[in-house]
């Protein structure tokens, strides 16, 4: 990493502030080259902001005032020489200041850089910086506080202490392989597996578990309402979005395409997707309606039925019910402002114990016990509350799975009497595992699918 690198790290437009960063060992000597203090001399003192002025070396010609800070090395974002011009934003600005730059030799950083050369030079682990990206793109203060957990180090911090657990059950196995005779020296087979099961096997479950609320606290839960025509889903929209995103009539059949609406409950992000009703369709674009709504329906992971209190139940409510029998499934009974005619006797029939939820949609009676509902209706645990103070994403989940594969073979082994050969073998390659977790057994096709889905300048 000899090169130095620039991007923009604020969002390109108009602006009141625009970041330029620079990192890498030519970095303070390029700005030397562009910048000039107000008050001289410049002093290059680490982590001080200074004012000046930035001038174009080719030109002479001073494009605008600017704060400098400059960052030593190794007490840096990335552990290198870094440079941060704050400028005024704004396109045809910030494009000058980085032509500028790139022309008194830097390269343009690629998506991911700076942070893969944090990654690089030790500052952070491999989950830290998928943690960078998870603080960005949360949608919740819960996700938030996740991911900065994350950021933090806490997941590092609990895989280091079970891989020394391992490291340690791994020391006294091989003197057993090497000095079998020397007894006192050598765990038994019931305090590793004692161990094993304790300090390395729950600790990773408990943290495997955590993955299947992830993408709930971190991208939001997609919640589609659907239900025949005219029964007040797009009313039901409405009224939990607190605004007017759906339009409301009396004709059946109003709502062609998915509308979607982002709330929060307690934290919880749900992304409500208010659908075309199920009926025959009456024309071309009836019929593509339908078709979008069973798509929606597919990548759900709830489905809101709502069912007209005030009509009888017909059979299009029940095949509606029966598209939502593989997904968790909330009935909202609405119009509860109107006489009830839908029969109780047919309504649990249809359901079979399934949860449903009284409101109406037009005065907003049960619509707070309709929030509680879809919390709960999503989190395995009402409270809403995690085993740890961290997600995992899928990658370091699948690593965590496979070190347990083989960790709970080991414990196996050890219960059996295996020979501490073939149970060094599992020790071995679960601690491998656990390596790809924080990055240090990484493949470089690892770090490239994962660098490649950051945004420039971060």
């Amino acid at each position: 990493m000899a090169d130095t690198i620039v991007a923009l790290s604020t969002p390109p437009g108009q602006a009141g502030i625009g970041i330029v960063r620079i990192s890498g060992p030519h970095a303070k000597d390029i700005a030397i080259r562009v910048f000039r203090a107000k008050h001289l001399p410049m002093m290059w003192t680490s982590h001080v902001l200074t004012l000046g002025h930035l001038v174009d070396p080719d030109t002479g010609v001073t494009v605008d005032e600017v704060l400098l800070s400059y960052m030593k090395a190794p007490h840096s974002y990335t552990r290198e020489d870094v440079v941060e011009i704050n400028t005024h934003s704004g396109h045809a600005l910030v494009e000058r200041i980085l032509r500028m730059v790139l022309n008194a030799g830097a390269r343009a950083a690629r998506p991911g850089e700076f942070t893969f050369r944090a990654f690089m030079n030790g500052r952070i682990d491999l989950t830290q910086a998928e943690a960078v990206m998870d603080l960005i793109q949360a949608k919740s203060e819960r996700g938030v506080e996740l991911a900065s957990g994350q950021l933090c180090g806490r997941m590092g911090v609990r895989i280091e202490s079970v891989r020394q657990t391992v490291l340690d059950i791994l020391a006294h196995t091989e003197v057993g392989i090497d000095y079998p005779d020397e007894t006192n020296s050598v765990i038994s087979g019931e305090e590793a597996s004692s161990l094993l099961a304790r300090d390395v096997i729950a600790p990773l479950n408990e943290i495997r578990n955590a993955y299947s609320q992830r993408r709930f606290w971190a991208d939001g839960v997609k919640a589609a309402i659907v239900g025949r025509v005219n029964t007040g889903k797009s009313s039901l929209l409405n009224r939990l979005a607190e605004e007017e995103r759906a339009i409301v009539t009396e004709v059946p059949g109003t709502t062609r395409d998915v509308i979607e609406a982002l709330i929060h409950i307690d934290g919880l992000p749900i992304r409500l997707q208010d659908t075309a009703g199920y009926r025959a369709p009456q024309g071309e674009v009836e019929r593509i309606g339908v078709e979008r709504t069973e798509q929606t329906l597919q990548g759900a992971d709830l489905a809101i039925v709502v069912v007209d209190r005030s009509r009888p139940l017909e059979e299009e409510d029940r095949r509606v019910m029966q598209r939502c029998a593989d997904i968790p499934t909330l009935i909202v009974l609405n119009k509860i402002d109107l006489p009830n005619r839908l029969g109780a006797a047919k309504v649990r029939s249809a359901i079979a114990g399934g949860v449903t939820v009284s409101v109406s949609a037009l005065t907003g009676e049960g619509i707070e016990g309709l929030r509680r509902s879809l919390r709960t209706a999503v989190l395995e645990d009402s409270s809403g509350t995690l085993g740890t103070d961290f997600l995992p994403n899928a990658r370091q989940t699948r690593a965590m799975e496979e070190a347990l594969v083989w960790f709970q073979q080991a414990n196996n082994h050890f219960q059996e009497e295996t020979p501490l050969e073939i149970v060094s073998v599992d020790l071995n390659n679960g601690l491998d595992s656990l390596a790809e977790i924080t990055g240090e057994r990484a493949t470089e096709e690892t770090l490239d699918r994962i660098f490649q889905t950051f945004c420039l300048g971060k």
